[in-house]
């Protein structure tokens, strides 16, 4: 059988075009194409301000240190995340307070948030699994109630909505990921929604080692000049001309590209609805899919030897994701015992990610469905 490899991007023509007027023009760090990209985002996501940065993470850990989130705070998150969410916090010299999450989504169970306020609390970092929004809603009375920030992991979800809205509509920020295999891609990449100038202008200089005048701003900008000034202590976290030139082509696209992949969760759908001891990934009423990751969930005793066997058949596949408090660093540091967090380890021993993107076609879904069913029955 022929193989279906985990991930294709489908960067091309327009994107080295939109890299050949990067590479004609004066910056290739922060500049103009950044700026652009940024208006264009903000006003995608209907959000008013958007800063670019290097990664999730970098987004995630200059929103708490906006926030004033540090050392002696505790930030309430999900265990069923990439390890990148809770390093967030620990960069920002805060402790992640891990609690369970809703077994259909495998999203972050507001009634579980409520129950683990305390009085060192200062934030919600919320994760939206796969493509499907939080009950941003409910976190957000949550947030409100007891004057928490509500910062959102949306590095699955750029185009998702639940309940009307949208990323960054309800939290005081959210943040972005364009690395290699997400729905924006520039390889690298990160950005950060807010609603505020002050906040916006603070992330600017908290990108780029606490600095009041980027290079743009300097050499080319309104009120050129060599000065400039520090008054925050800052880091190395700039989006650059190249990332921005990249990603700008894909968000013109965006609408049609998200078309296609729910075009293709159909078909997954399908074709794998109805095989036997398969759990298919279900999408809440009054939400709108980002359709960024086709995750099954099968027995955990079969999960280790179904991986095998669909490698063996050509199909690529992953975990998302293994629960963050049962990882040596974690487990180690925060003593948090196996079947602490029973719901998100129940998903974390069941789950498997299949081949998904926008450009995977009709019969490459039925080879990884014929796959799925020979590397269950190898699995029993």
């Amino acid at each position: 059988m022929k193989g279906v490899e985990f991930f294709r991007h489908e960067l091309g023509e327009a994107e080295l075009d939109s890299l050949r007027e990067a590479l004609r023009g004066k910056f290739l760090t922060t500049g103009p194409m950044t700026a652009r990209f940024e208006e264009r985002f903000a006003s995608y996501l209907g959000v008013p301000h958007v800063v670019g940065v290097t990664s999730c993470t970098a987004a995630m850990h200059l929103a708490l240190l906006a926030r004033e989130v540090g050392p002696g705070d505790e930030v309430i998150t999900t265990p069923l995340t990439f390890m990148a969410t809770p390093n967030a916090i620990l960069h920002a010299g805060a402790t992640p307070v891990f609690v369970d999450v809703d077994p259909v989504t495998g999203n972050i169970d507001p009634g579980a948030v409520e129950e683990a306020v305390g009085p060192t609390t200062r934030a919600i970092l919320a994760v939206h699994l796969y493509g499907v929004l939080c009950d941003m809603r409910s976190l957000r009375r949550i947030a409100d109630r007891h004057s928490l920030a509500l910062i959102e992991d949306a590095a699955h979800c750029v185009e998702g909505s639940r309940d009307r809205a949208r990323p960054g509509h309800l939290s005081d920020a959210a943040c972005f990921s364009f690395y290699a295999t997400k729905n924006l891609s520039a390889g690298e990449g990160g950005a950060i929604a807010v609603h505020d100038e002050g906040t916006r202008d603070l992330l600017r200089r908290l990108r780029l080692h606490g600095m009041t005048r980027d290079a743009h701003m300097r050499h080319d900008g309104p009120g050129a000049g060599p000065g400039y000034d520090m008054d925050v202590l800052g880091w190395k976290y700039n989006m650059d001309t190249i990332q921005a030139a990249l990603l700008l082509p894909q968000l013109e696209r965006i609408d049609e590209t998200l078309a296609r992949r729910r075009r293709a969760w159909g078909w997954f759908i399908e074709e794998i609805d109805g095989i036997e001891g398969v759990e298919l990934p279900r999408i809440p009423g009054g939400c709108e899919s980002a359709f960024h990751i086709f995750s099954i969930r099968v027995d955990r005793s079969r999960r280790g030897p179904t991986l095998r066997a669909l490698r063996e058949r050509g199909i690529g596949c992953a975990v998302n994701f293994l629960p963050v408090h049962l990882l040596t660093y974690y487990r180690e540091h925060f003593g948090i015992e196996a079947g602490a967090l029973p719901v998100a380890e129940s998903i974390g021993e069941r789950t498997i990610t299949l081949p998904f993107y926008p450009s995977i076609t009709r019969d490459e879904v039925a080879r990884v469905g014929r796959a799925l069913r020979g590397a269950l029955d190898a699995g029993v």
